[in-house]
């Protein structure tokens, strides 16, 4: 599910009047009175959403920010109490320094002040959801997780359990979001001042408080000024929501295309597309080329079936193909992400974190004698080998972090795996002469075999040594 922010235009693309007239057919009608009014000034933003726990998402244009809903009175200020409840800052899964950490920050909606305690205990149930799916499972130690507390007037959301219900709530979440049932849309400007009080955000989840199934993402929200790059919704007490979120993800990290198609939409003209996981070339073509998933042309899939090409992708029923039958990012009821796209989302958790840290700076000259100790990020997490599909007995986690010492480019073999070392040890001698050490992390995990991705999962620091006695 994917939402991506953009300035209304005078003018209606052709795909987005195909689009409209598709979910107009498939969409449930909110009834007239629950129409939102107000203004948003008007800008739009795309909204991806799943209609059907298991199925297929959908897309449609809705409000870039929450409307001005239909209410009897004023909204109530909170009291002094709920005020000063109202944005704390919990820390859910803390790993390691913002700087080296994918930073997710999930906040409640449709929670009063008396209600935050069962915020929390949703959060931690709804990432653990998320975490149990790999390849999140084994790079869990590369998030941290943050809480933002928000204090809502009244208890559940608008639109739930009927289109015409408004409730005054914190961030303003909403279903039947353009007169869809299931769309649950939010407002980004408030999600954004909420997401600012935790140390770092680059991914937001809101978990609207609600049983009723229901969720949306959006992505791309870097163009668009905000610090984060995604923001996913998803109703608190639905089984099926969290996958919403994990899907979402999947855009915003992993840059994955949806694998889904509409009929609409017909063949594939564009050529080679850009996306990791869509592709105009046969298997022959793919391994002449040395292209996307060469690599992984006939391997057997974690999401079922072979890795191949299988036509339709990227919303094109045909003339473009997609690495296997199914997998998340085609429809909800597969569970996992196939072997291109675990590569895929590893070399995203890869770029926003390290899994290689330290407290002694790098821009500091140390002595023969400083102790330079590292930290690991603990990516030791049991889970499936790529190739078991889960069966039992499989106790490996995907990650396989390396560590190794160098001097002066040149391998220390005997400390290798050492997390705490001095100049010294490494054999650098009081030569009179200026040294270099380095420290390497590198994941050589089975689940990547594009080198390209291998070089985002090295991580290096490295250490000026200063001859002895000088300064």
């Amino acid at each position: 599910m994917r939402i991506r922010a953009h300035t209304r235009r005078a003018a209606v693309s052709m795909t987005g009047l195909a689009l409209v007239g598709l979910l107009a057919a498939a969409a449930a009608t909110a009834p007239a009175s629950a129409t939102p009014t107000g203004t948003d000034g008007g800008r739009r933003v795309e909204a991806e959403y799943f209609p059907d726990p298991g199925g297929p998402g959908r897309t449609v244009e809705v409000p870039a920010a929450s409307p001005t809903q239909r209410r009897k009175g004023a909204a109530a200020p909170l009291s002094a109490a709920e005020a000063a409840l109202d944005g704390t800052v919990g820390k859910q899964a803390v790993t390691g320094p913002t700087d080296d950490r994918l930073d997710v920050v999930i906040i409640g909606d449709g929670y009063t002040a008396g209600q935050q305690d069962d915020f929390h205990a949703d959060a931690t149930a709804k990432w653990a959801d998320i975490t149990a799916l790999e390849p999140y499972k084994s790079y869990q130690g590369l998030f941290n997780v943050w809480t933002v507390d928000a204090v809502s007037n009244e208890s559940g959301v608008s639109g739930d359990p009927g289109a015409d219900t408004v409730k005054d709530t914190a961030l303003g979440s909403y279903f039947w979001c353009s007169d869809t049932e299931r769309l649950i849309c939010t407002d980004i400007d408030k999600v954004a001042a909420y997401a600012a009080k935790a140390p770092a955000a680059d991914l937001v989840v809101v978990i609207a408080n609600s049983t009723k199934y229901g969720g949306a993402g959006y992505s791309g929200l870097q163009a668009e000024g905000y610090p984060f790059n995604g923001v996913s919704t998803l109703s608190s007490d639905h089984a099926s929501s969290s996958l919403i979120a994990a899907h979402e993800i999947g855009h915003s990290v992993g840059l994955l295309d949806d694998e889904y198609t509409y009929e609409a939409y017909g063949t594939w003209t564009g050529g080679e597309p850009g996306g990791i996981n869509s592709t105009t070339y046969t298997p022959a073509q793919l391994t002449e080329k040395q292209a996307k998933w060469y690599r992984w042309l006939g391997q057997s899939d974690p999401a079922g079936g072979t890795v191949g090409t299988y036509e339709g992708s990227a919303y094109y029923p045909f003339g473009i193909y997609r690495p296997t039958a199914s997998s998340i990012m085609r429809e909800l009821s597969n569970t996992e992400f196939n072997l291109p796209g675990r590569e895929a989302m590893i070399a995203g958790f890869y770029r926003g974190g390290n899994a290689l840290s330290s407290t002694v700076d790098t821009d500091d000259t140390v002595g023969p004698g400083r102790r330079i100790a590292v930290t690991l990020a603990d990516l030791t997490t049991v889970g499936a080998e790529p190739h078991t599909h889960g069966r039992p007995g499989a106790t490996t986690g995907l990650a396989r972090t390396d560590l190794r010492w160098y001097v002066d480019g040149v391998e220390k073999a005997a400390a290798r795996g050492r997390t705490s070392v001095t100049p010294a040890s490494l054999g650098v001698h009081a030569d009179g002469r200026s040294h270099k050490v380095t420290a390497e992390a590198v994941d050589r995990t089975d689940a990547i075999r594009d080198p390209a991705v291998r070089a985002l999962a090295t991580d290096t620091l490295t250490w000026s040594v200063r001859p002895t006695g000088h300064r």
